[in-house]
């Protein structure tokens, strides 16, 4: 069976590399009246709430015609439903609102009530704007970049160093580990959440580390727990500010007592009915984190997680 793919995820935009690099082609595509614009305020979004939906409030680039941009070229960013579509910074206090329902508003808390594609859309943009933003200056050697390949390059300008820096995702690990009956997931808290909320263990990988070993290592650092039986589950863009997630599912190597490290406050197993009751609170659906539980979940319940009347789940309308 296919499986449906994480928020953020997905082949939604044709992303055209071919035509970065074509001046002539990106400035008609710019002009025309049938582009679209994503614009970035902040690292918030623009969309629209009606009483029906959310959704992205792509604007045409006449509309931007008056703000202060952060930057002179926009970032191309592909073909969305078959229109040209660029990702512009707003450098203003008071950016362009088409409606009064539209709004700028966190993408991290909203992307699963937007439509699929939109939503990886949104993300898209974000990480490049926020990538661009923090390679305004060579890491070789501090002199100021310029943005080249429709923003997807920023070039040092300085002419005896001239290094490019391309987009950059950080790889980090994120796991559901079950104890060896399949009854019970390791889960985690830090300090800073919410009252209650727990969720699955995650880290960075680090340099000469394949993902397997990141995965034991993570979960012995901050649990103490050793795994095994490390399988892969799914990925998730996750541009907050610029991490790819990729999903693990592991099991416990013996019957364990875990114990936190300095990065969690608490660390605990919980069955099933324990999730079903309300504790723990659980991550937002929007995150892999929220899928791998709800996937391990949904191997030992009679009914979907979702479906659980007494479980604490992120309420979108709350936020």
């Amino acid at each position: 069976m296919t499986r449906p793919a994480n928020v953020f995820a997905g082949p939604y935009v044709d992303r055209s590399a071919h035509l970065r690099k074509n001046r002539a082609w990106l400035e008609a595509a710019i002009a025309d009246a049938g582009a679209l614009v994503v614009p970035v305020w902040r690292g918030k979004h623009l969309v629209e709430q009606t009483p029906d939906r959310l959704s992205a409030a792509l604007l045409c680039r006449e509309t931007l015609g008056t703000f202060e941009l952060e930057s002179a070229e926009p970032i191309y960013l592909g073909q969305f439903r078959d229109h040209s579509c660029f990702a512009i910074e707003i450098g203003t206090d008071t950016p362009p609102r088409p409606t009064a329902a539209a709004d700028y508003r966190d993408l991290r808390l909203l992307g699963g009530a937007l439509p699929a594609d939109e939503a990886g859309l949104l993300a898209y943009a974000r990480g490049m704007v926020l990538w661009r933003g923090r390679h305004r200056y060579c890491g070789t050697c501090g002199a100021p970049t310029r943005s080249d390949s429709a923003g997807h390059v920023m070039i040092c300008t300085n002419p005896d160093c001239g290094a490019q820096h391309f987009p950059r995702v950080d790889p980090a690990i994120i796991v559901l580990v079950a104890d060896e009956t399949d009854e019970r997931a390791l889960l985690g808290r830090q300090a800073s959440w919410p009252a209650g909320r727990y969720s699955t263990i995650a880290g960075f990988v680090e340099p000469g580390e394949s993902l397997e070993d990141a995965v034991a290592r993570e979960v012995f650092e901050e649990t103490g727990t050793a795994v095994r039986d490390v399988r892969y589950h799914s990925s998730q863009p996750w541009p907050f500010p610029s991490s790819l997630m990729l999903g693990f599912e592991a099991r416990a190597a013996a019957q364990q007592q875990p114990r936190p490290d300095d990065e969690l406050e608490d660390v605990c197993w919980f069955t099933r009915a324990d999730i079903a009751s309300g504790h723990p609170a659980l991550p937002t659906p929007t995150s892999i984190s929220f899928r791998l539980i709800e996937d391990w979940y949904g191997r030992g319940a009679s009914r979907p997680l979702r479906d659980e009347p007494g479980a604490r789940l992120w309420d979108l309308k709350r936020r």
